[in-house]
């Protein structure tokens, strides 16, 4: 009798082809996110899941899994599962790194561009018909990027990434990260470490990269964004909960910062009365910093192996906890 392995979401076809060789697939084809109701009955009797980063897959979801052995989600990010009752029983987790990196340091460089150039804004006034003469000298001015200094919070892989775009458009970079890289690696990045304070301060543009923790929840509100130059710009491609939004709205409103540019939201999708929308120097995306079609075939082979290795009692490729 073959296992049995539940996902919340299909997959592209050769993934879904592969599983079937060997398990017993059922798909959750009903509204996304998946409920909590529905995916505590589904994960009951399964011995492997895959999910996304907008489940919630939380200690009382897990609870309700008999024999689950492994869990394998299509994101880089997994703070969306109880990681402490996965290892305390038991059950692999595995995730997808390193194979987004480039296309999510690609988002974020562009969400870097289209802020400070103004490039959404102008297809807005283009498209609503308020694009009436030819701009002047003072008129609907952006930023160079040449000269300015980007700070990168968290300097991980993507972190990283960046740094080497940023570089070839001549900006000065600084970062703060828990650990400082070596001399050697900052000279060939041509980054330089600061105080978290410094990089707030300093920074013309300031890109998120870390993982949303109990350290980092809300970390950027209102006491750091007022620490910010006022022609400064925020650009978050991590975890929609790293930033305080309601303290962003004011900021921006308020002209606090300049700008921002983000990817990712407190609640997705964001709801269209969302203090957000009305804002027209805030660049958003739709949580798509890894979607490109060849970043998405990789996530979704590595989710495959992830999960095949789990359920043979090996680790995922990629693994966090036990």
């Amino acid at each position: 009798m073959k296992q049995k392995i539940f996902l919340t979401r299909t997959l592209h076809d050769f993934a879904l082809k592969e599983l079937k060789k060997k398990f017993e697939v059922e798909i959750h084809t009903g509204k996304i996110p998946i409920a909590q109701n529905i995916l505590k009955s589904k994960i009951k009797n399964s011995d492997g899941l895959i999910c996304f980063p907008y489940d919630e897959i939380n200690k009382e979801v897990l609870q309700s899994a008999e024999k689950l052995k492994v869990i394998s989600t299509f994101s880089v990010g997994y703070d969306h599962i109880d990681l402490d009752f996965a290892k305390e029983n038991k059950i692999r987790v595995g995730y997808t790194p390193e194979v987004l990196t480039d296309a999510t340091a690609d988002m974020a460089f562009g969400l870097l561009l289209d802020s400070l150039r103004r490039i959404s804004e102008g297809d807005r006034i283009i498209r609503n018909g308020k694009w009436k003469q030819i701009y002047g000298a003072y008129d609907y001015v952006g930023f160079d990027l040449q000269g300015k200094t980007l700070g990168i919070m968290g300097l991980g892989r993507i972190g990283k990434t960046l740094a080497k775009r940023a570089k070839a458009f001549d900006m000065k970079i600084i970062y703060h990260n828990r650990n400082k890289i070596s001399k050697e690696e900052e000279r060939k990045l041509g980054v330089k470490y600061v105080a978290l304070d410094k990089l707030i301060t300093q920074s013309d543009v300031i890109s998120i990269h870390v993982p949303h923790t109990k350290e980092t929840n809300q970390i950027f509100d209102m006491k750091i964004l007022k620490k910010m130059k006022k022609t400064a710009f925020l650009i978050n491609t991590s975890r929609g909960k790293v930033v305080n939004e309601k303290d962003l709205v004011t900021a921006l409103k308020q002209k606090i910062i300049a700008g921002a540019g983000i990817d990712v939201f407190k609640t997705e999708p964001i709801n269209k009365n969302h203090p957000f929308i009305k804002l027209e120097n805030l660049v958003m995306a739709p949580h798509i910093g890894s979607s490109t079609k060849e970043t998405r075939i990789q996530m979704a082979e590595l989710t495959v192996k992830n999960l095949i290795n789990g359920m043979n009692g090996k680790k995922p490729i990629y693994s966090v906890g036990y």
